[in-house]
């Protein structure tokens, strides 16, 4: 037996297609066209690349990109000023502050700055909150993106044990609370938790987000369950691998996302779909 792939670049391209008429429609009907600001701190060399993606993106389904790239060395207060400036700005939809900033900067209270109904990326106490309750608004991007491929699977999720590896506000917090929404019965693991294999052998679903090379062995996999893999890590020679050892885990599992190709793509393109909601439906 060897998993099903779960394409993530393909869903992705898809979702980016569905976008782009939309933004056409919109025009068509005399309506403004959705509007994202990308604030980019620093030269981190990962975050260039993401950020010159995301812009690419915006091109592609034909939203107005705005793009500010600011020296490492920018102050908090000028980082807020320009984020009240994009809160103010009508044709501003998202606004996208690239993580991870320099070190002298306090990034959760950037983030909290952001006002709501822009914050696309869903990282925002008030929509991380509204997740909690059941009543999302602006869905966190990863999160939302596994949930797209995991509907694609066709799989019901209805009753399913979940295990999600990893406890970031990022990914791990907000993926339980997606799963709790769709009917899994949810467990979060973490640097503390004793026996890592043992839940993750008993779980017909397992999202790996620890940021860990390697972390899960193949061979923990329970026979038939859905892999999704967040990890994208950089190894010596140049090779992209995720947290999950893919080689053993592919002829056990029933569902698998590849790295990269799974879910970087539906991040990027969740991105827009949160943009483009925030442009029709909050922004009217």
């Amino acid at each position: 037996m060897t998993a099903h792939l779960i394409d993530g670049k393909a869903i992705a391209a898809n979702l980016r297609q569905q976008i782009a008429q939309q933004v056409v429609e919109r025009r068509q009907q005399g309506l403004r066209t959705p509007g994202l600001a990308v604030i980019l701190v620093g030269t981190d060399p990962a975050s260039q690349v993401y950020v010159s993606h995301k812009r690419k993106d915006c091109e592609e389904v034909g939203f107005i990109s705005q793009a500010f790239d600011l020296p490492s060395e920018t102050s908090q207060q000028a980082l807020t000023d320009l984020i009240d400036q994009l809160n103010e700005d009508a044709a501003v939809d998202g606004i996208l502050l690239q993580l991870p900033l320099p070190a002298h900067l306090d990034a959760s209270l950037l983030l909290e700055r952001i006002r709501p109904d822009k914050d696309v990326d869903g990282f925002h106490p008030y929509n991380v909150g509204r997740l909690a309750q059941r009543i999302p608004l602006l869905r966190p991007c990863t999160p939302k993106g596994i949930m797209a491929l995991l509907e694609s699977t066709g799989q019901d999720l209805y009753g399913m044990d979940a295990v999600v590896v990893g406890a970031s506000n990022i990914v791990g917090r907000p993926m339980a609370m997606e799963l709790l929404l769709a009917g899994c019965t949810v467990t979060v693991t973490h640097r503390f938790t004793k026996d890592l294999a043992e839940h993750v052998g008993r779980a017909d679903l397992v999202v790996v987000a620890a940021g860990k090379p390697g972390l899960v062995k193949g061979e923990w996999i329970k026979p038939g369950a859905i892999v999704i893999d967040v990890g994208i890590n950089r190894q010596e020679d140049g090779k992209l691998v995720g947290d999950v050892v893919y080689e053993t885990a592919l002829p056990r599992a029933g569902w698998i996302t590849p790295v990269p190709g799974g879910v970087g793509p539906m991040t990027r393109a969740c991105l827009l779909e949160n943009t483009l909601y925030a442009a029709q439906e909050l922004h009217k």
